[in-house]
């Protein structure tokens, strides 16, 4: 078996599959607005207004923690999605998705929450990065939204779409 069949295999099998897919990427991925949330009302909010208006217990942080590992996985399957659609036909939309869905990796990789709260909460940090980086950080979490809302877009149309009129070309778009 050479590579291009093997690719080839791999995305007739993404294909058949593809409303499986897209579901449980979107699921993982709209988990992200628990981590949302908090990111909002605790943190923002206590820089804004002086209090925070969600203060989470020890199982809400643990629930908040491992929803913002998920990041990583819903990260890599929605830029999968991206990609399988792009390579189907390629649009500008879905391009700019993927790039800002991607842009994560520079706030997983480079600026962590524990900074974004040292630094609004004016603890001392180990970093010297400077606090305005705070905000990109907050804004590139943002950036979630738009492919979120997408993603479940995909999602709920090839889900109530006739699967022969998907495998025709139209991933969901």
């Amino acid at each position: 078996m050479n590579i291009r069949s093997l690719f080839r295999k791999i995305r007739e099998f993404y294909d058949k599959n593809y409303t499986l897919f897209t579901g449980i990427t979107a699921g993982v991925f709209l988990l992200q607005i628990v981590h949302l949330f908090w990111l909002t009302t605790h943190v923002v909010s206590f820089r804004l207004f002086g209090m925070s208006f969600f203060d989470p217990n020890a199982f809400w942080q643990f629930v908040i923690v491992v929803v913002d590992y998920l990041e990583i996985p819903a990260i890599i399957s929605t830029s999968i999605i991206y990609i399988f659609s792009l390579g189907r036909k390629f649009n500008k939309k879905d391009l700019f998705l993927l790039l800002l869905l991607n842009t994560q990796w520079l706030h997983i990789f480079w600026i962590s929450d524990e900074f974004v709260v040292d630094m609004f909460t004016g603890t001392a940090s180990s970093t010297i990065l400077p606090f305005w980086l705070a905000w990109v950080a907050i804004g590139i979490d943002y950036l979630e939204l738009p492919v979120m809302y997408d993603t479940t877009k995909k999602f709920l149309v090839s889900f109530f779409k006739p699967k022969n009129m998907l495998r025709g070309g139209d991933s969901g778009n």
